[in-house]
């Protein structure tokens, strides 16, 4: 029993409970990110995603469990995709790309004005609020979501927007290999590989845009005096 109890209270409590807040945000950034797939390639002619009930706000109509699991633990994930045939696009290969770039777009959006509003409600909320740090937290995970991404990686959206700049044959000899694609990305974010790398990349892009943090704090400090 004592060795239980040693056990217990040895627990770094602080990990668990930051993979905890981070849940209802990864739901919010996946369910946004899919939901601008299927809107976009809706407005551009293509309903197939609207027919399979992914132009919701419903996160269950778009969670995939392994890449939710790997947003809460590793920062970086994915969602079930949303199905696009491009033979309803008016052109295949632009609008597939505008298609793919609606995902990570969605999410630097998002990531830009939940920091606004991180300065905006500072003052407000005197700079210590469950709301504030939930705030901070999605739009890290959302930029991450960008970021990860726009990588040129089947089948990541960066891939689709490389359909636009490649010959139909080389890209479809890319795609041959989308099933592994995954698999690979998988293992080389779980252990660092490309985790690190992404993680700086996130990083540095978060410190850059963290001015509009400064913005939203001195237009509540205008507002307030």
């Amino acid at each position: 029993m004592s060795g239980f109890q040693s056990f217990w209270n040895g627990l770094d409590w602080s990990v668990l409970t930051d993979m905890l807040l981070s849940v209802i945000p990864a739901l919010l950034c996946i369910t946004l990110h899919e939901l601008s797939h299927g809107y976009a390639a809706w407005r551009l002619g293509d309903d197939t995603a609207k027919n399979a009930g992914r132009l919701t706000l419903n996160p269950l109509r778009h969670i995939d469990p392994m890449g939710l699991v790997m947003m809460v633990a590793f920062h970086f994930g994915w969602a079930k995709p949303v199905p696009v045939d491009m033979r309803n696009f008016r052109s295949p290969k632009r609008d597939m790309a505008v298609t793919a770039a609606a995902g990570p777009l969605c999410n630097l959006l998002i990531t830009v004005v939940l920091l606004f509003l991180y300065g905006l409600l500072w003052l407000p909320l005197k700079g210590e609020n469950v709301a504030l740090d939930l705030l901070l937290i999605t739009a890290r995970l959302s930029l991450s979501l960008a970021v990860f991404n726009v990588l040129p990686i089947p089948p990541l959206d960066g891939s689709k927007v490389l359909y636009a700049f490649l010959p139909e044959d080389r890209y479809y000899t890319l795609m041959r290999y989308e099933r592994y694609g995954m698999i690979l990305l998988l293992v080389a974010v779980a252990t660092g590989i490309l985790g690190s790398p992404l993680s700086s990349v996130t990083g540095w892009l978060f410190e850059k845009l963290s001015v509009l943090v400064q913005w939203g704090w001195r237009l509540s400090v205008l507002a307030a005096g």
